[in-house]
């Protein structure tokens, strides 16, 4: 039986009873990395995260053992409050797959990890630099209490990474522009003028990012919402 006295070896072989081959090709096919992996979907792992509960010790073995749903489950158990930036750092080392790095943002902004952001924007691995603009397009979302100024701040990071074109990166990009300037009014305006100046931009990368935010933040449903 699962709970908050399993230990990282438990809850290991209790995700080795669960594998799947079909749920692994799945994931393949969408991007994720299935090296390691065991081919459990993330709300089944979450349903054993809540039978388990948060226990920052078993939470770093998980992590260590380098199996995907370990990870995940790892990054499901950690203690926000307990998570320190030098952890951080230290996850985002091992970041090998979009999937886990959407994941581990959740975490770093519930953990108030904002001081990251420009340091994992500024590193030149691609996992990890999409971990800075995941962690934006999260707070803009989850972190309802913070001011619109402070998720304004980053519109000169998103436009300064804007021409990144590996594929993770202009993804999140794209997400954290897009998420900004769906949060509020006050947020739309200087949203979409980015959008706009990097669609009409020279680089391919950035017009991509700027069109397509355009279209989302110029929807009638939208402007609707935020009048």
């Amino acid at each position: 039986m699962i709970g908050p006295s399993s230990s990282a070896a438990d809850l290991i072989a209790h995700l080795r009873t669960l594998r799947s081959e079909d749920n692994i090709a799945g994931m393949a096919r969408f991007g994720i990395a299935t090296e390691g992996a065991i081919g459990i979907s993330n709300p089944d792992l979450q349903k054993i995260a809540r039978l388990a509960g948060k226990d920052q010790t078993r939470a770093r073995a998980l992590w260590a053992s380098g199996i995907r749903e370990a990870r995940m489950l790892a990054l499901y158990t950690f203690e926000p409050k307990e998570l320190t930036a030098a952890e951080a750092r230290e996850l985002a080392a091992g970041f090998n797959s979009w999937e886990i790095v959407d994941c581990a943002a959740d975490l770093f902004v519930e953990a108030g990890l904002d001081a990251l952001i420009a340091d994992f924007a500024a590193d030149e691995r691609e996992f990890v630099r999409r971990t800075a603009f995941a962690m934006i397009a999260g707070a803009a979302v989850h972190r309802k209490q913070d001011p619109d100024e402070s998720l304004l701040a980053y519109l000169p990071l998103i436009e300064a990474h804007a021409t990144d074109g590996r594929n993770f990166v202009r993804k999140a990009v794209n997400w954290a522009l897009r998420n900004i300037g769906k949060r509020s009014a006050t947020c739309h305006r200087p949203a979409l003028a980015l959008a706009e100046r990097l669609a009409a931009g020279a680089d391919r990368t950035a017009r991509w990012i700027g069109k397509d935010a355009v279209k989302e933040l110029t929807s009638v449903k939208l402007l609707a919402r935020l009048r």
